[in-house]
């Protein structure tokens, strides 16, 4: 097992020892960018070497311009004949999973350098054409997890400036559109958070757990709302989360998961919902609000009333088409409708969707 490098690295090195060069020297007039952006752990920074095991490997993705997609065949067979098999150990060619390092030998059946152009890499991700202007529909079936891999990795190179203007229009969302998103977000935990004793005060504590987590979720997902950080999938969810300043609320949320009765569970979560709306208040998006969790109606059940939160941040919303669709409900975008795999995983969704906001 060669030295493990993270995949980033990996693929940086890749291009500038390998790619870069070979490029330069059969074809020095081709504008292109390569990078490593796109699914994978490696892309995201939460690759280890347990990650190696199967679709990891020195890689990038070539962009080309359009008038030059004809010499995408012409440089994929340029490199299966001059990559060597091995690069820092790690096999070059997909198909080849064993086998002794040996620079003298060159050539390899396949690779995983992707040559692409972007409008066709960002059409098959977001299904979304570049040259059109994005809509507020657009932004809210964007899944969160696909534009921090479009903004997350590595650039290497950008011969044509597409990659840079790329990543800086889907930076972040418009700003009435992460307002509604916070507004969303609030009353998810509005619709739920008097659930969680209620169903406990009943001695249901799996039902009483169960509503406990989606509630840590939500304010987890508020957090990276907060710190304008798109959520990766769940898999990298908790990681990614230790890594924004609100991640001082993990003993918190914890305590709620772990909770063994529903009272123990209702006062950790109300620390995290009182960190939560104090982060909220320190924004100055609205007026600030009460961040002491108070009791439901007459019910022995303390919350934090986010449907105040929701709507104060609703009443802030200016532009017209996204105040339209907060008017109209408060389901937020594709992330808080559904965790389904497949709809956040996959562009195919993203037109029967936007239906949702027209």
């Amino acid at each position: 097992m060669p030295f493990f490098i993270p995949g980033r690295e990996l693929s940086r090195r890749f291009f500038e020892e390998l790619i870069r060069p070979l490029i330069a020297a059969h074809v020095p007039q081709l504008r292109y960018g390569a990078a490593l952006i796109g699914p994978g752990s490696d892309v995201l920074g939460f690759d280890t070497e347990l990650s190696t095991d199967h679709d990891w490997g020195p890689r990038l993705l070539l962009f080309l311009d359009q008038q030059d997609l004809p010499a995408q065949a012409a440089l994929h067979s340029l490199l299966c004949r001059e990559l060597p098999r091995f690069f820092y150990g790690f096999p070059v060619s997909i198909s080849e999973l064993e086998g002794q390092p040996d620079p003298a030998i060159k050539g390899v059946p396949d690779h995983r350098v992707v040559i692409t152009t972007l409008r066709s890499f960002v059409n098959d991700h977001l299904a979304y054409e570049l040259e059109q202007p994005l809509t507020a529909a657009d932004w809210l079936t964007f899944p969160a997890q696909i534009l921090r891999e479009l903004t997350s990795g590595s650039v290497h190179y950008d011969g044509t400036g597409e990659l840079s203007e790329l990543r800086q229009r889907l930076a972040w969302y418009p700003h009435d559109v992460w307002l509604y998103l916070l507004a969303a977000g609030w009353n998810r935990i509005g619709q739920e958070e008097h659930l969680m004793p209620r169903a406990g005060s009943v001695g249901d504590e799996l039902g009483s757990a169960l509503i406990g987590s989606r509630l840590v979720r939500d304010i987890m997902s508020l957090c990276f709302l907060y710190e304008r950080q798109y959520a990766p999938y769940p898999k990298w969810f908790g990681s990614a989360f230790q890594q924004l300043a609100s991640s001082s609320m993990t003993p918190a949320l914890q305590r709620a998961q772990q909770a063994p009765t529903w009272q123990e569970r209702e006062q950790a979560l109300n620390s995290a919902y009182t960190a939560l709306a104090q982060i909220h208040n320190r924004t100055a998006l609205t007026s600030p609000l009460p961040d002491s969790p108070a009791f439901f109606y007459t019910r022995p059940f303390r919350v934090i009333n986010g449907g105040v939160f929701a709507e104060a941040i609703r009443n802030q919303i200016s532009d017209p088409a996204v105040a339209r669709i907060a008017q109209r409900r408060l389901i937020g975008n594709i992330d808080q409708i559904s965790d389904n795999t497949d709809i956040r995983a996959s562009s195919e969704w993203r037109p029967i969707l936007r239906a949702l906001y027209l």
